[in-house]
């Protein structure tokens, strides 16, 4: 496995613009948005909170793992299967699946270097609290990347090819973000638009984020959301998955 992992990391590595983009558009954005001087004030809306605080950095790492889970995963294991690399590994005493795993595990880690660089940029630049209950922020990123990532397998297994799969990765990634309050915050969501949101994953995932900045735990019922995705979108995945 650890051998998988090296050579896995080091294609990865080969890809850097993806990687830089995954990891370079978020930072950017919240460096850029959080100059923006109306952000850096205390907002009722936001129960007295800075945006640059309460909102923007739990925003920008799910930007991260969307990037990262519904384009980079899909297109690399899109463009494995059509040429023929899974196909080929069955027939060894290795099994398709730990290539899988080393993927997952690898994508895993560029979205923790993404939450860090996030977080610490944040910090060092605009000034914005790091999250006050790291244990908890820890475990909801853990969860909501896991789920991301198990959208990213079932965009990958209905993928036609590799060219298409950022296409559909985007497709889903877009609405989402918006569901998530990256355009609106939810605050001043419609009741309708706020429900779905509450329902969607990523709308739990940001507020479970949000829970942790502010030293609290994450409610119960934004876990739960989060978990019952990452179980029903992992079965989709498992059912789903074509290695050939």
């Amino acid at each position: 496995m650890k051998k998988i992992l090296a050579v896995e990391a080091k294609l990865l590595l080969r890809d850097w613009p993806g990687v830089a983009f995954s990891i370079g558009l978020p930072v950017g954005l919240l460096l850029i948005l959080g100059q923006i001087p109306d952000l850096s004030k205390p907002d009722p809306a936001f129960g007295g909170q800075r945006f640059v605080d309460a909102q923007l950095p739990a925003q920008m790492i799910l930007l991260a793992l969307l990037t990262i889970s519904f384009t980079v995963l899909p297109s690399v294991l899109t463009t494995y299967r059509e040429r023929g690399v899974l196909r080929r590994m069955s027939t060894t005493p290795v099994p398709p699946a730990r290539l899988l795993g080393a993927q997952l595990l690898i994508n895993l880690m560029v979205a923790l270097a993404a939450a860090v660089l996030v977080i610490g940029s944040g910090w060092l630049v605009l000034g914005s609290q790091i999250p006050a209950n790291l244990v908890a922020f820890l475990l909801v990123f853990l969860l909501g990347t896991a789920a991301m990532l198990a959208i990213g397998l079932v965009i990958a297994s209905v993928a036609p090819n590799s060219k298409s799969a950022p296409g559909i990765g985007s497709v889903v990634m877009f609405p989402l973000m918006f569901v998530a309050g990256m355009w609106i915050p939810r605050e001043i969501m419609p009741e309708t638009l706020r429900t779905v949101s509450d329902y969607s994953v990523v709308g739990p995932f940001v507020n479970a984020m949000r829970d942790t900045w502010a030293g609290e735990l994450p409610q119960l019922p934004h876990l739960a959301v989060i978990v019952v995705g990452l179980a029903l979108f992992s079965a989709l995945a498992v059912k789903l998955f074509r290695w050939e």
